[in-house]
């Protein structure tokens, strides 16, 4: 039986904050103590409809849950970050979990 798609039953917000927090973690490649972890310590702020995500474009309606602490509440309840005077931290199990979203939000860019 393939595993279960959305195991820890992410509503749509939350899977796209989840989807931004993977790339901010691969962009930045910050290692935190716990193995398989990565420390976030900037969120981007967008410039009319829109921000950069190195050479990805992402429309500002996707990324709404990165500004909500009720989010954040939720994704730490369920182990995927940990936030942290300063920064916030990835888990492993965050940098694991398959969204199923990257291609859809993370638009590339050539400008």
């Amino acid at each position: 039986m393939p595993p279960k798609k959305n195991p820890l039953n992410l509503n749509p917000l939350q899977l796209r904050t989840l989807t931004l927090l993977q790339e901010l973690a691969r962009l930045e490649n910050k290692p935190a103590a716990e193995e398989g972890a990565f420390q976030i310590t900037a969120l981007p702020d967008p410039h009319g409809n829109h921000f950069h995500l190195g050479h990805a474009v992402v429309a500002a309606k996707d990324a709404t849950g990165l500004r909500n602490d009720a989010v954040w509440t939720i994704l730490e309840r369920k182990g995927i970050v940990k936030r942290e005077p300063g920064a916030a931290v990835l888990t492993a199990a965050g940098v694991a979990y398959d969204t199923g979203l990257r291609d859809q939000i993370l638009h590339q860019s050539n400008h």
